[in-house]
Formats: C-alpha cells, sequence, structure tokens
C-alpha cells in the first residue's frame, strides 16, 4: 500500500473477558485488562496455529476501507466470489483495514457487516488480520460517497484512520478510546480473527502523494497514541493477539530503533513487519526480529519491481515459520498493479510489470505461473 511510500523514490463497549493472561499492570489500562504477551505464551498460541499465508484484502469494488464497509457499498457478491479465489490459492487467511468513522456513523451496522464479512470468510476456510488504524495515503477522510479512482494512480483513494483533523485535535480521544474498546471488545472471544493490528505505519509521512497536507508533528502526535491503542485494546481482553508492524528503518539492534519501532515490538504479543524487498533482505530482516523470540508475521510484502515476489518470499518465509500476507489481490478500484511513482509519474495503461495484484477483475491469475507457485507452496497443488 503506501508501504515505505516512495522510499523506492525519495482502534464504554461491552468488555467480553478473555482466557488470555493475568490481571494486567500497566499504567492507564483498565484494572482488569490482560498483559502483554510473554514469547512462551506467544509461541504456545503459534504452535497451535497453520502456516498463515494470505493477501492485504479489499474487494475490487471498494476504493478504500469506507467504500468496503459503508452499507451502501458493502459488496457481498464481490467479497465471496474473491475470497473463493484466495481459497482456490490455499490461502487461509486474510488482512483487512476497519475504518474509525464507519463505526462512528453506524455502529451496529458496522458490527453487522463484519460479521457477515467473518462468516463469507469462514466458508472459505479462512481467519482474518483487522486493522483498527493507518496512516497512510489521504489524510482527510469523509464518510460517504467515496471519490472515483484517479486513472493510472496507485490507491488514488485510500484514507487514513483516523484522519488528520482527529489526530490533532485531542478532545475527540475519546472518540478513538470508545471506537477500538467496542470493535476489539464485540469480537474479542471469536476464532474467525487470527489478531489484531491495531495501527499500520503508524509514522508513515505519505511522502510525494500528500506530504503538502500532512502535519509534520505526525510522529509525536502518533506515538502516545499509539500506545493508548494497545492499552485500550489489551483491556477487552482479546483472545487474539495484538501487533503493530515495523516497516521502515534499522533493526539490527535496541539502539538502532526509533522510538515508535520500539515502542511498536514492545507492545505487540507477536512481532510482524513489512518487507517489499528480495529474499536476502527478508531472511536479514527475520534474522534481526528473531531476537524476541516471538512469532513473526510478514504482514505485507510482494512488489515484483523490487524483486519481492512470491518465488522469492515465500520459501525463505516457510523455512522460519514467518506467516506471509502480500500486499494486493485482485485488481480492482485501488489500482495497485501500478507502482508507488504513479504519484509522480505519468502512466497511460497497464504497466509491462504489475506492482501488486495477483488477479484480473474475472479471476484470470495474473501470472498462471505465479498462481501454481504460490499453490505448491501452500499445498493446494
Amino acid at each position: 500500500m503506501c508501504k515505505r511510500i516512495f522510499t523506492v523514490l525519495c482502534m464504554s463497549a461491552v468488555i467480553l473477558l478473555g482466557a488470555c493472561g493475568s490481571p494486567g499492570n500497566k499504567e492507564n489500562a483498565d484494572a482488569s485488562a490482560r498483559t502483554i504477551w510473554s514469547s512462551e505464551k506467544a509461541n504456545e498460541w503459534y504452535s497451535g496455529q497453520p502456516w498463515y499465508v494470505g493477501a492485504n484484502f479489499l474487494p475490487s469494488t471498494a476504493i478504500n476501507q469506507l467504500e468496503m464497509w459503508q452499507a451502501e457499498t458493502f459488496d457481498t457478491a464481490t467479497i465471496n466470489k474473491e475470497l473463493g479465489y484466495a481459497e482456490s490459492l490455499g490461502m487461509n487467511t486474510m488482512r483487512v483495514y476497519l475504518h474509525d468513522l464507519v463505526w462512528q456513523h453506524d455502529e451496529q451496522g458496522f458490527y453487522e457487516r463484519i460479521n457477515k464479512f467473518l462468516e463469507i470468510a469462514g466458508r472459505h476456510h479462512i481467519k482474518i488480520i483487522f486493522t483498527l488504524f493507518d496512516s497512510c495515503w489521504d489524510p482527510f477522510p469523509v464518510p460517504g460517497k467515496q471519490r472515483e479512482p484517479q486513472p493510472f494512480v496507485h490507491n488514488s483513494g485510500w484514507v487514513q484512520s483516523p484522519g488528520q483533523k482527529v489526530l490533532k485535535d485531542s478532545t475527540q480521544y475519546p472518540m478513538l478510546e470508545k471506537y477500538v474498546k467496542a470493535v476489539v471488545g464485540k469480537f474479542a472471544n471469536d476464532d474467525r480473527i487470527v489478531m489484531w493490528d491495531v495501527w499500520n505505519e503508524p509514522d508513515n509521512m505519505t511522502g510525494p502523494s500528500y506530504e503538502k497536507v500532512e502535519t509534520p508533528d505526525k510522529v509525536e502526535l502518533v506515538l502516545p497514541l499509539l500506545k493508548k491503542t494497545f492499552e485500550w485494546a489489551r483491556s477487552a481482553n482479546p483472545v487474539q493477539p495484538l501487533t503493530s508492524g515495523v516497516w521502515a528503518g534499522n533493526w539490527e539492534s535496541e539502539s538502532t530503533l526509533k522510538p515508535l519501532e520500539k515502542l511498536q515490538l514492545e507492545e505487540s504479543d507477536i512481532i510482524s513487519f513489512h518487507c517489499y524487498d528480495d529474499s536476502v533482505t527478508l531472511a536479514k530482516k527475520i534474522k534481526e526480529l528473531q531476537r524476541y523470540n516471538k512469532p513473526l508475521i510478514c504482514t505485507e510484502y510482494m512488489a515484483r519491481p523490487n524483486g519481492s515476489t512470491f518465488q522469492s518470499s515465500l520459501p525463505v518465509a516457510k523455512e522460519n515459520k514467518v506467516a506471509m500476507v502480500n500486499w494486493g489481490f485482485v485488481d480492482g478500484k485501488s489500482q495497485t498493479i501500478y507502482p508507488w511513482d504513479s504519484w509522480t509519474k505519468k502512466y497511460t495503461a497497464e504497466p509491462p510489470l504489475w506492482f501488486h495484484d495477483i488477479f484480473r477483475k474475472d479471476g484470470t491469475p495474473y501470472k498462471q505461473e505465479e498462481v501454481d507457485f504460490i499453490k505448491k507452496m501452500t499445498g493446494k497443488l
């Protein structure tokens, strides 16, 4: 998505008690909140899980999270069809973004649609990773009818959650707290959910796409809010692990971590990360993060021009039992077959090498040999 956007260029609801952990002792967390999982707890959980392989999922008919989840555009037919494509590959998980604005404007309807989505995914033997917040792309989300895609531009309509106006207004943080506690609490014991990714790329400054309107103090605003988001989510006592993935930086040692990365890694029950690089770099990043002695999941990868492919990444990950979730699935309104640089470079037709995505809208594979390879890795072939 906005994965290292252009570095190639330049979460008072009903609290459902979970089964994990002992009473929390984190400052500012609810008295009943569970603690961060120990490595022993995390590895015990992971030992009962399959090797997860999947994609970041957005139906081809939606331009962003709002269009996916709002009642008027919640497209169950397309969701069912496209999750069927995933099942055919042997994929067993999908990472899916939620949005606080949908919850604000239609809380009960949002829960119903999440449940419907989980029902559909379950029929396809797919478990879900839900992402609560996201710092990528358009900082000014607006509910209602969404704009049409800008032709030939990667993720031209994706929106941040929370938006910049909320992020800069601490009087709205209680609303964010209610959102996180309510959503996680509602599904805290739901075994159709693999984990909660509390915040995607929290320090992403959006690169050339929106940098002119991005707030310069974004990281300073996000850092304390990210910590609160972890605490809010834990206070709902979810049986599922919590995580937030590191994505750009030097993870070689504690001394090379940025404060926000250190927070992400310390607060996560299991470790997640992004890697849009070749197999050598992927192996290096896995080795660097193995020092935490916790399960690893790569929640974003696969950018063909960067040397990040299924053929290069999946064997390395499988050898290390690192779960893998690629970016992009069916070519659609997100237009992620186009590269990140489509914000600064003009494209007028389908690129000779797709950046992301696996299928065309009709279910035809972009590359049959790629699909066959995924099936071979998942045991579907």
